[in-house]
């Protein structure tokens, strides 16, 4: 893979990005962007030969991640959260691909855990997530929540997984789960949607009853059950407070 660059934002990450920056030691660049860390990320990074900007403020995940691909010189472009690592077959996958690849980027498959447990189904089944491409074919959506990829041009897959830890523990899973049913309510309402306490019933058990029966949930046992319940928790809470944030829009 020639002229890899890999940027990785964060905040606080001093526990996860260590194994992550091992993971990518192969490539020519690291760029990090951190929004203001107390625990030190900063130092590991750098520690680790990274590239560190610390921002004064968080514009939102797109836009941060649009800051740090403007810094990039590779060719090539891998985005990382901190909690994300590549398996070492994935990292070979990566280095061999050929300079005459016909794609313009590609999508890698995730191997996501819930609390230690590795999921294989539910709502993570077959996931995947473009995060490799060519860095003057892409540019981030500017979500400031869960961005995407704009990508120009055709779009492979690499079937080598990437290791992801988003909920390591049960407070890991209430504080996101928090965090982002508070944003995605915040969005929705400035986006002119609306939402009753039917809406946030039935959108809720919509959810657990997708992850856990029609994608096979229970298949990953205790906790392809709890899983299932905190994404339709989680979905829950976003229309509850999308639905007090249109009784009280000061």
């Amino acid at each position: 893979m020639p002229n890899l660059s890999v940027i990785i934002v964060t905040k606080n990450e001093a526990h996860n990005i260590i194994d992550c920056l091992k993971s990518v030691d192969f490539a020519d660049e690291i760029i990090v962007f951190d929004s203001g860390s107390k625990d030190g990320t900063p130092a590991l990074c750098r520690s680790k030969g990274a590239k560190v900007t610390i921002t004064p403020d968080w514009p939102g995940d797109g836009p941060q991640k649009n800051r740090a691909l403007k810094k990039a010189q590779g060719k090539w472009v891998l985005s990382l959260d901190a909690d994300e690592r590549l398996s070492p077959e994935l990292a070979k996958a990566i280095q061999a691909l050929s300079e005459k690849t016909p794609y313009a980027a590609y999508a890698l498959a995730y191997r996501s855990t819930y609390c230690g447990k590795t999921i294989k189904f539910g709502d993570w089944r077959n996931e995947s997530h473009v995060r490799l491409f060519q860095r003057d074919k892409g540019t981030f959506s500017e979500d400031t929540v869960h961005c995407h990829l704009r990508i120009n041009g055709k779009i492979g897959k690499l079937k080598a997984p990437l290791i992801h830890h988003p909920f390591p523990y049960l407070e890991t899973v209430l504080n996101k789960m928090n965090q982002y049913s508070t944003q995605g309510a915040q969005i929705s309402f400035k986006q002119g949607k609306k939402a009753s306490l039917w809406t946030a019933l039935s959108h809720g058990f919509w959810a657990f009853f997708r992850g856990y029966i029609l994608k096979s949930g229970w298949l990953d046992g205790k906790a392809g059950f709890l899983l299932a319940v905190s994404n339709g928790q989680g979905t829950y809470y976003r229309y509850l407070k999308l639905m007090y944030l249109c009784q009280n829009p000061s």
